[in-house]
């Protein structure tokens, strides 16, 4: 169990990402508060109404669509640790004022809309440099184990966050929870002022000509590489809403409060956690059927939250659903991270983020529509079921082109019943 544990956490060993992780934590303990109290004080500004919660969501998510690859450009460009001093920096700043009127009682349903966008854009701009920074932490070696350790940072958040939350606006209301976003988001801006600059791992590259169209061009000749996005892509349309379903699912569906809508939201993340300390342990590239093969787990499990006939049941299936939620996103993101030259990971960085939340604008007030007009459990179900279908369908692409076949085989072991991958030659220049 002690070798266990000590090759789980072996990148908290490098000072530099010990701070790091440390400061997003507590930032994004509070980021997460302060989405929950912001979804409540939508749902009470506008009398519940799923279709509000739909659009801040939307306004939150939609600088992704203009300015993540912006922000990719930048991090191929300029001092990373810089650019997420400042965007941190600015990101407590407009926590404040939020927090300032809600506590002045002058806060309106146009304001949040106008936060959630303001605070988005910031977003929009740091988490690809923020993503493709993590290399420069620690050594290539220990770079798959980083990568699920800022995962499991994320999840971690996403599991106090929402549960402190939840009791915090029962006790005293949505104000004091976005106050405290406030102090959480400086967190990160003394662990980077405190980095040794001397040890990053840093590889130099042209800061000219980082064209985003060259990024694009970049992807595009590999394979590898666009499978994996295009999957992303399809599956965060559909099936990553949870912020808009569970909020509706909680007070609409099962007559709750606060608290229970901040459980559902902790019990996905507790799952996440695992998904995410599941892959630490990994040393090299994951295989692409590693990506397909979770993609699918999480498609069948999401659809079958949108069965669930009471809340508890509808919590406990929420804990494998975050498992392979995660698990997926994260296999992705280490599949792409090691098998991108440094010089474009930060646009391709950017790809990868646009892919999983720029889709929020669109997907988000789609199901928020289909949560008010049929219910939450239709619009959980459809999430689940289109995730599944397009997991297949990569799968289906990824076998044809590799040349590879799933063969159905009985071992001489009683009532097990073993599915393995059996591939035939591949060509030499096929990527798998």
């Amino acid at each position: 169990m002690r070798a266990r544990l000590g090759t789980t956490f072996q990148s908290l060993r490098t000072r530099n990402f010990r701070l790091f992780a440390t400061g997003q934590l507590t930032k994004l303990i509070g980021v997460w508060m302060l989405f929950v109290a912001q979804d409540w004080l939508v749902l009470e500004l506008s009398n519940d109404s799923a279709s509000a919660l739909g659009l801040v969501t939307a306004l939150q998510f939609a600088p992704v669509l203009l300015f993540t690859l912006y922000g990719g450009k930048l991090a191929d460009r300029h001092d990373k640790r810089r650019l997420l001093i400042a965007a941190n920096a600015i990101f407590s700043v407009m926590a404040l004022g939020l927090g300032l009127l809600v506590v002045t009682d002058v806060v309106t349903l146009g304001w949040v809309f106008v936060s959630a966008a303001l605070m988005g854009t910031v977003h929009a701009v740091e988490v690809p440099v923020r993503q493709s920074f993590v290399s420069e932490l620690v050594t290539r070696e220990l770079l798959p184990n980083a990568l699920s350790l800022s995962a499991a940072t994320f999840n971690s958040a996403r599991i106090i966050g929402p549960a402190v939350a939840g009791l915090a606006i029962a006790a005293f209301g949505t104000g004091p929870v976005f106050m405290l976003t406030t102090v959480a988001a400086t967190a990160p801006v003394i662990g980077l002022l405190r980095l040794n600059v001397a040890e990053l791992h840093r590889v130099e590259s042209p800061r000219t000509d980082t064209r985003i169209r060259d990024g694009f061009r970049y992807v595009w000749r590999r394979h590898d590489l666009k499978l994996p996005l295009a999957l992303l892509f399809s599956v965060a349309l559909t099936g990553f809403n949870f912020q808009v379903i569970l909020a509706v699912l909680a007070k609409s569906e099962f007559k709750t409060g606060a608290e229970a809508f901040g459980l559902l939201s902790t019990s996905l993340a507790v799952g996440a956690l695992g998904g995410a300390l599941a892959g630490s342990g990994r040393r090299s590239r994951p295989s692409v059927y590693v990506v397909l093969g979770a993609a699918i787990g999480f498609g069948a499990l999401e659809a079958a939250v949108g069965l669930a006939p009471t809340f508890w049941v509808a919590a406990l299936l929420l804990v494998p659903t975050g498992f392979f939620m995660i698990y997926f996103a994260q296999a992705t993101n280490q599949r792409i991270q090691l098998g991108t030259e440094p010089a474009f990971r930060g646009r391709v960085m950017a790809m990868f983020v646009l892919f999983f939340a720029g889709t929020m604008p669109i997907g988000a007030p789609m199901m928020g529509y289909f949560a008010e007009h049929f219910g939450p459990r239709l619009g959980i179900s459809i999430g689940g079921t289109a995730s599944l279908v397009a997991a297949l369908a990569a799968l289906a692409l990824q076998l044809r082109r590799s040349g590879a076949r799933i063969r159905l085989r009985l071992r001489p072991l009683p009532k097990f019943y073993v599915i393995s991958p059996v591939e035939s030659p591949v060509p030499s220049h096929a990527s798998v």
